[in-house]
Formats: C-alpha cells, sequence, structure tokens
C-alpha cells in the first residue's frame, strides 16, 4: 500500500518525474476551472435560476458568512483565496471515490503548498490593512521579547496546518484500503463516506484556521482603532 501518491512514478520527461499528485493536481484544477466557467456563464438576477448558480450562492454566501463572523473587514476582499482554499480541498476530498484518482491531499508536498500559500498570504493581508509598520509592530506586542517567538510562531503554525491535513485525509484511505482488503463491501462503503465527511470537515478547518490568521494579521487592535472612553470625554 501507498502511503503516498508521491511514490507512483507515471512517467519521467527531461530527468523530472510526474507522478501521480502532479497529474491529480492538473486534473483537479482543471475540473474546478471548467465547472466555474460553465457554471458562472449563465448567472442571472432573475427569480428563475439554475440548480447549479443556487448552490453556487448559497456556497458562497455561507463561505462570507464565516469570513464575516471570524472578524474580518470587507470580506469579499479575502473570498478568492479562502474560497479557492477550500472548495480545492474539499474537492480532493470528494476525488477520493473516483477509481484510480489520487486525492492530491494525500501528499505532504500538496499540503505543504497550500500551508505555504497561508504563510505567505497573511502578511501580505496584513500590510494591506495595517500598512507595512503595523503589522511588523506585531510581532513585537505585547513587548519586544515576543520578538523570536511570533516568529516561530509563524512557521510552526504554518508546519501544523500542513502535516494535520495530510495527515486526516492519509489516515483516512489507508483505513478504508485495509477494511477493503479483509472485510465484506458493505463495511467500507459506510468507512468510505465517513472518509468524505473527515474530508469535507478538514477543508472546512483549513479554510477556517486560514481565516483566523489572516484576521490576526490584518486586524488592528481594538485600541487602536478607537480612543478610550475617557480620552475621548476630555477631548
Amino acid at each position: 500500500m501507498r502511503l503516498s501518491p508521491d511514490e507512483l512514478v507515471l512517467w519521467t520527461v527531461a530527468g523530472v518525474y510526474i507522478n501521480a499528485t502532479l497529474v491529480c493536481t492538473w486534473v483537479l484544477m482543471a475540473v474546478l476551472a471548467l465547472g466555474s466557467f460553465v457554471v458562472t456563464r449563465t448567472l442571472t438576477t432573475g427569480e428563475e435560476r439554475s440548480n447549479w448558480q443556487n448552490l453556487l450562492e448559497i456556497l458562497v454566501t455561507g463561505i462570507l458568512d464565516q469570513i464575516r463572523e471570524i472578524g474580518l473587514e470587507h470580506p469579499r476582499k479575502y473570498l478568492p483565496f479562502l474560497g479557492t482554499l477550500f472548495l480545492f480541498i474539499a474537492a480532493s476530498s470528494l476525488s477520493s471515490i473516483v477509481p484510480m484518482f489520487e486525492p492530491p491531499t494525500g501528499s505532504l508536498s500538496t499540503t505543504f503548498a497550500l500551508a505555504l500559500c497561508v504563510f505567505l498570504a497573511v502578511p501580505l493581508y496584513g500590510i494591506s490593512a495595517r500598512g507595512l509598520g503595523g503589522y511588523l509592530k506585531s510581532y513585537i506586542e505585547p513587548t519586544v521579547i515576543m520578538l523570536p517567538f511570533n516568529a516561530i510562531s509563524e512557521v510552526s503554525r504554518t508546519l501544523a496546518l500542513a502535516v494535520r491535513l495530510f495527515g486526516n485525509m492519509m489516515s483516512g484511505a489507508m483505513i478504508v484500503g485495509i477494511l477493503i482488503s479483509i472485510t465484506p463491501l458493505l463495511f467500507p462503503i459506510v468507512m468510505t463516506a465517513l472518509g468524505l465527511l473527515t474530508g469535507m470537515v478538514q477543508a472546512y478547518i483549513f479554510s477556517i484556521l486560514a481565516a483566523v490568521y489572516i484576521a490576526a494579521a490584518a486586524n488592528q487592535p481594538q485600541s487602536s482603532k478607537q480612543p478610550p472612553p475617557v480620552a475621548s470625554n476630555l477631548v
């Protein structure tokens, strides 16, 4: 049994190994891009809407509500990044039921790449919202002693995101594979359905954690947003 789709090399091009992770990632991205084009090309504001448009509106509205509840102002600004993260991980989880298809999130290289995207997005959104000085100042809050700890935290939580997603996706696939080999047909089907549910939960958790990290970087401390009541009364 393969621990990762990275181990399945499909062909070699100029000394570069093309494994199942790369191919399945490309296929999944193509399917998502094509699906987005098909669903959005017939959008309408009238009362008669397609089922795909209704599903799309429910999905987008739900993601926007989650971003807003976390505390990020102007949630539409963060929708493309966070929504893409959720859709890719969720689609990857659902693709596990497709025969001969290896979910990309079963590879540590994929989950690390997703976590790296979050690692880069956090300072970009933070600088965009607070300015370079305001964002860098957050590393020395509440005291300058916290500088190395805050820096280590940035790296460690990125690793935690990657390993958490990889571990959950890989363990679910391995358990289903073991059960298929030693038990009748019905039980693995139930476990596969449970694995799909777990994958959707992991997509939600990964996106929420990414939003929380962005919110921590983008939102200014409450004290800097408005003056204390006493000071405002004196003025």
